[in-house]
């Protein structure tokens, strides 16, 4: 048997490491890991937020369009694992406490306290019939979710809201905020029968990650517990995100999201304490107001989908193999579209940076499906993944240049603007970068969105606007150091997006176009 040419035989082996290569990556990402299951003494959870809107709803919508059909199959999935469910509004839910009673289920019931008095004045006299008209079903009511936090009312007012509800109901009233406010309102603990504080790491001022999440809970717990004995204390709200932004070393994840809430079940229930998760569903909404990372606190998807979190395996991309497919058909378009190799250097750099690209476009779009909240955000992220798609054409057309055909018109055409498509690249890692350093709390890491331009123009450098493109590295040489210190060094995706930023800046500065000889010997003459 013949043995294979050289070049055809890098090529192939080349081929087989990239596809090892883009297996290993989505494998990697998305690959189930074990963990304990919680062991709840009742046999069930004890309470779970419930929003019963569906995944193209918010709370913003008028009118509500909150269908019956929902809250019944809502309460039904919930019940198999809850005792109760806590909501954070009256309006639209009158029909909630007969569905509960049907499916043997409690509710801890809260008026939304805002700074518009008719509105709030509306939501107290609902929570109150509500409250009096089921006192079977409504365990406890809640006046008020985080107002204080959000500056719309103020104390003294919050406190009249509730002597005026404890007058009026047979149930225990409390009040929810995150612990900081607690403590800088002492006044409000007199109001309420029973201490109800939101423990969420994730967002608190000095961000706690996951490794040591659960003992900054027990702190806290324990710390209230001595402040404000005899009353009870109530966890209305903990939990951890599935998806988006790293906070210093806060990491939002699948598998975080299941190692805090199993961990945080096993220490309430040992230490007794009372407890509500946040949340049973995701709410996309959240994330006009909370980026990213606001829609993905949910135990369920917002399709009422099991994310895994509180039993068996858990995956933090469960359709991993999805995403593996789109990788493999980006590489074979590459590879078709970078033709057969005619040179050893070409056999095993086609597929190598085909793979890379395949990787980064993918890795890119499921990014972009999780970020994109309106029309713009899309348009914005489309435009980035069409510019990926020119540099990765023009990457694989400069590695194996075509000799003639629709492929050499396509590369002169594509090299032609490829200083114009570096500019873009630069530009929009300029304007991510000043958006990570002054508005940064809500904001991904958008590494995987420039990652193929900052290597494909870094290898195969195409001349550019000399001052543009240095200014925009300028830019980038700025932000980087503002940027990491903000983030810290435990932000590995900071890093990231950092890493992505250096090889950019380099790049923008390789490609300066040099200044025309024939000006600078005019302005020569000129003097």
């Amino acid at each position: 048997m013949p043995l294979l040419p050289r070049a055809t035989l890098t090529y192939c082996c080349a081929l087989l490491c990239s596809l090892l290569v883009l297996v290993g990556l989505w494998y990697g990402i998305g690959r189930e890991q074990p963990l304990p299951d919680p062991q709840p003494r009742s046999g069930k959870l004890q309470c779970a937020s419930y929003s019963p809107f569906d995944h193209d709803q918010s709370p913003f919508d008028k009118p509500l369009g909150i269908r019956r059909e929902r809250l019944e199959a809502d309460v039904a999935l919930l019940a198999e694992r809850f005792d109760c469910l806590r909501t954070y509004s009256v309006t639209g839910l009158e029909a909630l406490p007969d569905i509960a009673r049907k499916h043997g289920i409690t509710l801890m019931i809260g008026a939304w306290v805002s700074r518009e008095a008719k509105a709030t004045r509306k939501e107290i006299e609902l929570l109150v019939k509500t409250a009096n008209a089921h006192p079977d079903v409504v365990t406890a009511v809640i006046v008020g979710n985080e107002a204080l936090l959000r500056r719309e009312i103020s104390a003294k007012r919050l406190s009249a809201l509730i002597e005026e509800v404890k007058g009026r109901v047979e149930q225990p009233v409390t009040y929810a905020d995150v612990w900081e406010f607690w403590l800088r309102h002492p006044e409000m603990a007199p109001a309420v029968d029973f201490i109800t504080i939101h423990l969420l790491p994730y967002w608190e001022d000095d961000p706690t990650g996951i490794d040591a999440a659960l003992a900054q809970v027990e702190r806290v717990h324990e710390k209230f517990e001595r402040l404000y004995a005899p009353k009870p204390i109530f966890v209305g709200e903990t939990g951890w995100p599935s998806e988006g932004r790293q906070r210093e070393d806060a990491l939002p994840s699948r598998v975080n999201e299941a190692r805090f809430m199993r961990g945080f079940i096993a220490m309430a229930e040992q230490g007794g304490w009372q407890y509500n998760l946040i949340e049973a569903f995701d709410q996309p909404w959240k994330r006009i107001s909370e980026g990213t990372v606001g829609g993905y606190w949910g135990l369920f998807d917002a399709f009422r989908g099991d994310k895994g979190v509180l039993a068996g395996p858990v995956s933090n991309l469960p359709d991993w193999p999805r995403w593996l497919g789109l990788s493999g058909v980006l590489l074979i378009a590459g590879l078709l579209l970078g033709g057969a190799p005619r040179e050893r250097r070409a056999a095993w750099q086609l597929p190598l940076a085909s793979a890379i690209a395949a990787a980064a476009i993918a890795l890119w779009t499921q990014q972009l499906t999780l970020d994109s909240r309106h029309a713009g955000e899309w348009l914005w992220h489309g435009a980035l993944l069409a510019l990926n798609l020119l540099v990765a054409a023009r990457t694989l057309l400069c590695i194996n240049p075509p000799l003639g055909g629709w492929r050499a018109r396509l590369g002169s055409w594509l090299e032609a603007r490829a200083g114009w498509w570096l500019l873009a690249a630069g530009l929009a890692a300029a304007w991510l970068m000043l958006g990570l350093v002054f508005e940064p709390r809500y904001r991904s890491f958008p590494s995987a969105a420039l990652l193929l331009p900052a290597l494909a123009y870094l290898c195969w450098p195409a001349p550019g606007p000399r001052d543009e493109l240095g200014l925009l590295a300028v830019l980038l040489g700025i932000g980087l150091p503002v940027m990491l210190w903000q983030e810290t060094l435990l932000n590995i995706q900071a890093l990231g997006w950092g890493l992505v930023s250096l090889l950019l800046l380099l790049a923008l500065w390789r490609c300066r176009r040099p200044a025309p000889a024939v000006g600078l010997a005019h302005r020569q003459q000129g003097t």
